[in-house]
């Protein structure tokens, strides 16, 4: 009986025994063996260095890769944080309902906004762009082209140009159903608006006020599908099919 020597990748020692029929008897701590093997012991039948020492090379060679697995999350927190400039954006038109003043908001010429609008008013119609995939979104008026920001001083104002990250918003769905808008730049400041319908000023307002509520709704008149595409369809000559002993053909019908 021979034994071999074999340290493993953990630091440990394994043995590589050879059993009395020749042929290699390797322990469980030898496996993944990463240094060199030595001889430890007694006689060695014809043949056995052979079959031992192509052991101690695989054990050699022998390499455990352990990869961890992509944190997905992490990517979704960072990629949230810039502005998607590769992905095609995604627009809505819809209206915003307050809850508080009971009317829609409205982006006017004078650069002012309220939540004073009736339903189907033109300067309530609002048009959403998506910035990134984590719910983030820019919304101007569909009549002025005004995107809806806010200031260092939580006022809401409205600016022609809306590339910076204080006109970006992150949409919110609560539990009540209604939606709420957080300021990207401002974290915790959120569009709000009083019973009369005037703006709050952001660094006010919490998540769980009425005034930071609104829901969704369709301007009048708009629907919801896009008109169908009308497509072509190209006129190709009936074929009938016919049987000739026991093969099949086509054959075109007689006009």
């Amino acid at each position: 009986m021979l034994d071999w020597v074999c340290p493993t990748f953990l630091g440990r020692v394994g043995v590589v025994r050879t059993g009395m029929l020749g042929g290699p008897q390797p322990l469980p701590a030898a496996w993944g063996s990463g240094g060199r093997c030595r001889v430890m012991g007694a006689t060695r039948a014809p043949g056995q260095g052979s079959i031992i020492m192509a052991c101690c090379v695989f054990f050699n060679f022998l390499k455990v890769t352990v990869q961890s697995s992509p944190n997905f999350t992490q990517h979704v927190r960072e990629q949230s944080l810039v502005t998607d400039q590769l992905s095609r954006r995604l627009i809505r038109t819809y209206q915003l309902y307050s809850r508080t003043s009971g009317k829609h908001v409205q982006v006017l010429a004078n650069k002012r906004i309220n939540a004073m609008a009736e339903d189907g008013d033109p300067f309530a119609k609002l048009i959403v762009e998506t910035d990134t995939f984590g719910s983030r979104v820019r919304v101007r008026g569909a009549e002025t082209g005004l995107y809806i920001c806010m200031n260092k001083k939580g006022k809401l104002i409205a600016k022609s140009n809306g590339k910076g990250k204080d006109c970006v918003f992150t949409e919110i769905v609560l539990e009540n159903n209604y939606t709420a808008l957080q300021n990207a730049k401002y974290e915790g400041w959120y569009m709000a608006f009083t019973r009369k319908g005037r703006p709050r000023k952001g660094s006010t307002t919490r998540q769980h006020q009425r005034e930071v509520h609104f829901m969704k709704r369709l301007p009048r008149g708009h629907h919801t599908t896009e008109q169908s595409l009308r497509f072509e369809f190209l006129n190709y000559p009936p074929f009938t099919r016919s049987l000739r002993g026991s093969q099949r053909t086509w054959a075109p019908e007689p006009r």
